[in-house]
């Protein structure tokens, strides 16, 4: 009977989530096109609907496994307004009020954790927002990956016989993020849509908390890395043009993909900019250059940063501050 029903669940949660986010489109297209959604509806493409990824965060948000769902709506509900407010910065501090947003909905995330018993690993649940963000950055890419980790995710618990968690199967939670992506993405993929941060914070909480179920704080770990790894692979051409023309990166490799999944955006140059402060390194050792510490080290906060190219084929380590 417990079967019966939960194949019920999986069916509702994807007609709710595929007709959902059709309907969620129509409507924002209405009133985007008459100027009444702001942020919600930038003008790519002649205008695409954004934070179309709410359909994904409250099916997570209710169907998710209970208790751990609430995680889920605790990040969505800050990254939404990070959506609304856009890239608007707080008068007389260097700081936007969606990066404000999105760092109280990390750290609530974290105390939430904690208290849930979830210990260190609450920390790095909140990381994988940072990388699932920067997937989103291309057409279809979050989806694909949450798809394959979470498809990857059932494997690690059948082989592990991951225990069932209050009386649910642990490949519950997993599925129910695979099949959420599947109903939500045709549009994404065709590159009618956008998760938006909602979307996108919303599918990283939920896989990482997939990844901790399988295990624990060491199978959130590994998978972890193997996402950024999976999300750097697949964005690796747009990443490249990326890196090459905006960064001046030259021949970019793998470890610089990599590293800007894993520290690019809004919170990886919060930290640079801390650390850095105002220091721009160039890196010529061709082993730090293939671990991509070209990327790693590229502080936009620099007067001259865009002199920072290095040819890879320099023998040795060469930081020269600017």
């Amino acid at each position: 009977m417990m079967y019966i029903s939960t194949i019920t669940a999986f069916v509702i949660i994807f007609i709710i989530t595929f007709l959902g986010t059709m309907f969620l489109d129509i409507i924002f297209r209405y009133l985007g096109k008459r100027g009444y959604l702001g942020n919600l509806y930038p003008n790519v493409r002649g205008g695409i609907p954004r934070s179309i990824g709410l359909i994904p965060f409250l099916v997570l948000s209710f169907y998710f496994l209970p208790g751990f769902n609430s995680l889920v709506l605790i990040i969505g509900i800050f990254a939404f307004f990070d959506d609304i407010v856009g890239r608007h910065k707080i008068p007389n501090l260097d700081i936007e009020w969606g990066q404000l947003s999105r760092g109280i909905g990390m750290l609530i995330l974290i105390i939430a954790g904690v208290y849930m018993g979830l210990g260190w690993s609450s920390i790095f649940i909140a990381l994988l927002v940072q990388p699932i963000n920067i997937s989103d950055m291309q057409p279809g890419s979050t989806c694909m990956v949450a798809i394959i980790m979470g498809i990857l995710t059932i494997i690690c618990m059948l082989i592990v016989a991951t225990a069932p968690i209050d009386e649910i199967p642990a490949i519950y939670s997993p599925l129910v993020l695979i099949l959420v992506c599947i109903a939500y993405s045709p549009l994404d993929f065709a590159g009618k849509i956008m998760l938006g941060e909602v979307g996108n914070h919303s599918i990283a909480v939920a896989l990482g908390i997939s990844f901790y179920l399988i295990g624990g704080f060491w199978w959130l770990i590994s998978l972890s890395v193997v996402t950024v790894c999976l999300t750097a692979f697949v964005r690796r051409n747009t990443l490249k043009l990326f890196l090459n023309q905006k960064l001046k990166i030259r021949n970019p490799t793998f470890g610089d993909y990599f590293m800007d999944v894993l520290t690019g955006g809004g919170l990886g140059d919060l930290f640079r900019r801390i650390i850095l402060k105002h220091k721009q390194y160039t890196i010529t050792n061709p082993i730090l250059i293939l671990l991509g510490f070209r990327r790693l080290l590229y502080n936009p906060y620099a007067p001259n940063n865009d002199r920072f190219e290095s040819n890879h084929k320099s023998p040795k380590v060469r930081l020269q501050k600017f």
